[in-house]
């Protein structure tokens, strides 16, 4: 009687601890449950390590995109820089030779305004001399009959003389007396005195006062005139 009441005790124990069949089968579908959340979860984190992955290597091709093109950028500035560098030297060649042109251009410059200005000299010299070479004949004429004692008809025909060597002299000379007659011309009469008379026409020179000269076609003197009408 005492073996079978230990024994209902033994099985009424184990009863105590046993679960239904029902439990079990519940508490497998949590684990399993939470098993594939656990996989979600591990998939999950998976892809955001493989996104993270993908953005590091995204930030790792833009940083060696931006250091290539920095490099470029470099590279071109630098070629640049060369290029302006040789285009100053050039310039500056340029200059240098532009300036030593412009001193030597001056240079000849001045030697040429001072060669010019000394045959201009030279050249009024030469024609002051050729012309006091037929004039002093003249003046020389002209003092011997001052210091010749005589009638005033010798007086005369002298200075007749004197007058034909200097008429003589010009024509050497290459100048010519302005016409004492004809019509007034600005150009070559100064009109120092105006008539009105019927006998004459209009604008005809009446009297010469002055002669006038003329070498080629400059006149180196008016004709000091009286015009009438």
């Amino acid at each position: 009687m005492h073996t079978n009441n230990s024994k209902n005790e033994r099985i009424l124990k184990e009863d105590k601890f046993a679960k239904p069949v029902e439990d079990l089968s519940s508490e497998d579908e949590i684990l399993e449950s939470e098993l594939d959340e656990a996989q979600n979860s591990t998939d999950e984190t998976g892809e955001i390590i493989e996104e993270t992955l993908e953005d590091a290597e995204i930030v790792e091709e833009e940083e060696e995109f931006k250091e290539l093109l920095e490099s470029e950028r470099e590279k071109n500035m630098n070629k640049k820089m060369k290029k302006l560098q040789e285009e100053n030297e050039k310039l500056e060649n340029e200059v240098i030779a532009f300036k030593d042109k412009l001193l030597r251009t001056t240079a000849e410059y001045e030697n040429f305004r001072k060669r010019t200005t000394k045959e201009k000299e030279g050249i009024y010299t030469d024609a002051c001399a050729d012309v006091l070479k037929e004039v002093l004949p003249v003046l020389d004429n002209l003092e011997r009959a001052l210091s010749v004692e005589g009638c005033g008809e010798d007086l005369r025909t002298g200075v007749e003389m004197t007058v034909r060597q200097f008429n003589d002299a010009f024509n050497k000379l290459g100048v010519e007396e302005l016409p004492p007659e004809g019509s007034f011309d600005p150009n070559l009469h100064n009109a120092v005195m105006h008539i009105e008379d019927e006998q004459y026409g209009a604008n005809e020179i009446v009297e010469v006062f002055q002669k006038g000269y003329k070498r080629a076609n400059k006149v180196l003197r008016h004709s000091m005139v009286k015009v009438a009408n």
